[in-house]
């Protein structure tokens, strides 16, 4: 696996050398309240802010540089770095290398922080923005108290498949499309356990959240089963694979269609009727962390309606602020996909944070049929190499994979 993401890495730096430069969309701060934001401003003060790859609003494409307004406008430097997955996140903050002062994971991960003692609780007197949160997305199940988090984006999973490829006649509404035969070799799978196993229970007619390890064993028979159907299993490589017709179907994230079928019209997405995953990804600040007011300030702004406006439109996802979902026109909120009906809803389950024993029998589980795949020829790299290097200078630009939303 690590030979495989120095691969995608070395392709990534040649394709982006190739990409054409945009010039970032200014924010306006005029209605912000610049003596609170000033507090800091020749204190020569960084902080670290840890966050998923590829979600955040950051100049490409036109787009606005949260993080560079945020420096302009507090003279706080923002060192920001990316991960793949909460477990990712998890293993670096546990490791204890790098002090991070924000940190954006999701519910079922931020209820294992807090009862690990991981989090700080928030001064929401340095906070005020606090204010424009929807109230329903406070006191959560991960954080019934709500002393730690304060919501980020929201989301769900949706199925998302080629109208070209799939059979028009297809019951596209069920989980058991990923493992359809017809598609074998078309289909995509989650290449995390979590999200991976949530779809196998939920086929199965279990909750997201497994009550006993034997029902983590019928799931994980589900999966090997699904195994040789499977293209190949994924993470943030489903959006090269979908907009290019790689692939017929596969699951992930509402907000990331969005910018899938900007890239591909030929895409559609539906809600499995067997329920599927509300999430909620928050921002926390970690006991690690340095400069806490100002990982504060930092919270503050990403909830400037304004600042949450260019998030909302560049990632795709939902908005858990009632400032920015005012300033979000009619065709926006009425997505059904971004922002679905209640019986949709009514369906949804978030994902909680599991009992050892379950925990254990899920990874043992996964690592039966996904460790034999992640095997990698070393020998194929610098053959690969050329062939970027030599697609590269055909294309003569490359593509950033995210791009603003055009609703």
């Amino acid at each position: 696996m690590k030979r495989i993401v120095i691969f995608a890495l070395i392709l990534m730096m040649l394709v982006g050398l190739a990409a054409p430069a945009f010039a970032a969309t200014p924010l306006d701060t005029s209605n912000m309240d610049t003596a609170y934001y000033s507090r800091f401003k020749d204190a020569g003060i960084t902080i670290n802010v840890f966050n998923w790859g590829e979600y955040i609003s950051d100049g490409r494409d036109g787009s606005v540089d949260i993080n560079a307004e945020f420096e302009a406008l507090t003279g706080i430097k923002v060192n920001y770095n990316m991960f793949e997955s909460n477990e990712a996140m998890y293993a670096k903050l546990k490791g204890g290398s790098v002090s991070y002062d924000v940190v954006i994971p999701s519910d079922y991960m931020i209820s294992q922080m807090i009862a690990e003692d991981m989090l700080l609780p928030l001064d929401f007197s340095n906070i005020p923005n606090a204010d424009n949160v929807d109230p329903k997305f406070l006191n959560m199940t991960y954080d019934p108290e709500n002393l730690y988090t304060l919501p980020y984006t929201w989301g769900t999973v949706v199925i998302i498949y080629n109208t070209t490829m799939v059979d028009p006649d297809e019951d596209v509404e069920t989980w058991d499309i990923l493992w359809n035969e017809k598609y074998a070799g078309q289909i995509l799978m989650f290449d995390n356990p979590r999200d991976a196993y949530g779809i196998a229970l939920k086929k199965a007619g279990h909750s997201l959240n497994p009550a006993s390890v034997s029902e983590v064993e019928e799931a994980t028979e589900l999966l090997k089963a699904q195994n040789k159907l499977v293209q190949t299993y994924v993470m943030d490589q489903i959006f090269d694979k979908m907009a290019a017709g790689e692939a017929a179907v596969g699951p992930y994230y509402a907000g990331d269609f969005i910018t899938m079928q900007n890239d591909n019209p030929d895409l559609a997405a539906a809600y499995p009727r067997e329920g599927t995953n509300i999430f909620v990804d928050c921002m926390v600040i970690p006991t690690s962390a340095k400069q806490k007011e100002a990982a504060e300030m930092y919270i503050n702004f990403m909830l400037e309606p304004e600042v949450g406006l260019a998030n909302t439109e560049y990632i795709g996802y939902s908005t858990p602020n009632l400032a920015t979902l005012a300033l979000l026109d009619e065709e926006t909120t009425g997505n059904p996909i971004t922002y679905p009906p209640s019986e949709t809803m009514e369906k949804a389950e978030f994902f909680l944070d599991l009992p050892q024993e379950v925990k254990l029998a899920m990874d043992n589980g996964w690592s039966t049929f996904r460790n034999d795949d992640e095997a990698f020829n070393f020998w194929l790299m610098p053959v690969l190499v050329v062939v970027a290097l030599a697609a590269v200078a055909m294309m003569g630009i490359g593509r950033s994979r995210k791009k603003k939303v055009e609703y």
